[in-house]
């Protein structure tokens, strides 16, 4: 990589040092990725800096680095890529880890003070929360003492997804063991669910689960069930969910769960040692 030129380090803020431990607590976990902060440069408004940065990936056929940039913003802990804001800092994911210990209170598995926490949002009518499903369930196998919680997050657009979650919560509050099967049973049937059809379908997927359905079906038509399902919406919106199915790893958001299963474990094994 070229040496950076001193004259492109214009700004005070962020640092270079800030920046560096930005990117490794990004791209620490990724052996093969290789990086150098190129400028740090005043902008036109005042406390936001524009920080460039090569990134080359060994092992591949890349024949020179490529350029990322992105704009940091004057409060030190937000930036700005690609029109999306996100945690920026030397401890980047700190804010999300915290909130997350603090507040993910959905069914769980796993030791509560493990030194790896997994958080998934997820909505039973997202065809790609199933999809993912197998994903987790070798990351959970390949963890077994990992600390996990499932929290609800339906999304506005589908039409029995806030059914399906309210279910859920009270299947969960019933029994934790039949909460897992919940989820499994929903989505092995999720393209059979319509919004029509939802209370008989959920009903009898929670008799299946080792519940008693009718039970279920009155807990999850009361308005304190609806707030606890709002409620885990709330705490997805405040770590910056957006769709799903989303999973943090000790806060680290991972923006897909479709990566090599390699990376994802070294992603994991990566933040596990952050604590």
């Amino acid at each position: 990589m070229p040496a950076p030129d001193p004259a492109n380090f214009t700004a005070s803020m962020p640092t270079k040092a800030t920046v560096e431990a930005f990117l490794r607590a990004s791209w620490g976990y990724d052996l093969n990725r290789i990086f150098q902060v190129q400028a740090i440069q005043n902008t036109q408004v005042d406390g936001i800096s524009r920080v460039v940065v090569l990134v080359e990936e060994k092992g591949t056929q890349q024949t020179q680095p490529s350029e990322l940039a992105f704009l940091t913003l004057p409060d030190g802990k937000h930036l700005i890529a690609n029109e999306e804001i996100l945690p920026f800092g030397e401890h980047p994911f700190a804010n999300y880890k915290a909130i997350l210990e603090r507040e993910a209170k959905g069914p769980s598995q796993g030791p509560a003070n493990a030194p790896l926490q997994i958080v998934e949002f997820s909505d039973f009518q997202c065809p790609h929360c199933k999809e993912a499903q197998p994903t987790i369930e070798k990351l959970l196998a390949s963890e077994p003492n990992a600390h996990f919680v499932f929290q609800s997050f339906p999304l506005p657009s589908h039409n029995w997804a806030a059914k399906g979650a309210a279910y859920a919560d009270c299947v969960g509050r019933a029994s934790n063991d039949a909460f897992w099967k919940f989820v499994q049973k929903t989505y092995d049937v999720q393209q059979d669910i319509t919004e029509s059809n939802a209370d008989e379908k959920l009903t009898a997927i929670a008799n299946d689960s080792g519940v008693k359905g009718s039970d279920i079906a009155a807990c999850a038509a009361k308005g304190e069930t609806s707030a606890r399902v709002e409620h885990s919406i709330a705490l997805g919106k405040s770590v910056d969910v957006t769709g799903t199915p989303t999973v943090f790893v000790n806060g680290y958001k991972i923006r897909s769960l479709g990566m090599p299963p390699e990376t994802l474990k070294q992603l994991v094994d990566f933040e596990a040692k952050q604590r």
